[in-house]
């Protein structure tokens, strides 16, 4: 192969990973993760940079992918990765007895994009999809935060129930079992009466692109429940590999 081919096919490569990572990234990272020298990313990176691909952060080394995309490439996006776990929240549906959700971090929420109930409970769980709700009072944002890199420093602590986590510090606690279990519990935080149980879903590359849980009436689901649900679903994800 060429060399100027070999050199564009890294260099999409580079960028690719760049767009798909979601968040600033440093050089040292892409070296390591896509195991190319760092001389050879130095060279790749002024390529994009110099044809307006990416970005670095006002003081900082950190990159970001420059928006050459529309809302309609952001819509097909979710859209595809919507199709692409609707067996993974159809199993965890149907293995759970609940209604499953798809959740993707927004502008520090995070938005429930598809939701799936396949349960036989009497009482089903209202349409959410659309909706964008506080990071630190959900399942699903509390597995974001967990398996992200984001600044705690941005939350706003807006509470809903006597529950709610109220201050950075109980977070922080809270984001260390998340990650020492692997999956996330909402008990009664945002909604009185609801709990919801997470975890947080990669792609094939390993990069976070969101988070998977179900969600409940507090009668059936308590703590015990809960722990054996995260368990489950922390299996069920294991068996994917995501591509979107």
């Amino acid at each position: 192969m060429p060399n100027q081919i070999k050199s564009l096919s890294k260099g999409l490569k580079v960028y690719r990973f760049i767009v798909d990572y979601g968040k600033p990234i440093l050089a040292v990272t892409l070296c390591e993760k896509l195991q190319i020298n760092k001389s050879t990313m130095s060279r790749l990176l002024k390529t994009l940079k110099d044809e307006d691909f990416i970005s670095y952060l006002e003081k900082s080394n950190e990159i970001i992918a420059n928006d050459i995309s529309n809302k309609t490439n952001q819509s097909t996006k979710i859209e595809l990765l919507i199709k692409s776990t609707k067996v993974l929240l159809e199993e965890i549906s149907e293995k759970t007895n609940e209604c499953a959700y798809l959740g993707i971090f927004d502008d520090y929420k995070v938005s429930y994009i598809n939701q799936i109930d396949l349960s036989n409970q009497e009482l089903k769980t209202r349409n959410n999809i659309g909706v964008q709700v506080n990071l630190h009072t959900s399942a699903l944002g509390k597995s974001i935060l967990a398996f992200g890199n984001y600044d705690l420093e941005k939350i706003k602590f807006n509470q809903f129930t006597s529950n709610t986590i109220t201050n950075i510090e109980n977070l922080k606690k809270e984001i260390l079992e998340v990650k020492n279990k692997g999956y996330s519990i909402d008990n009664k935080e945002y909604q009185d009466g609801m709990c919801c149980v997470a975890v947080p879903l990669f792609n094939k590359e390993n990069i976070l692109i969101g988070a998977v849980g179900i969600s409940g009436n507090s009668m059936r689901l308590k703590a015990n429940k809960l722990s054996e649900i995260g368990e489950i679903i922390s299996d069920i994800v294991s068996k994917y590999s995501i591509v979107y």
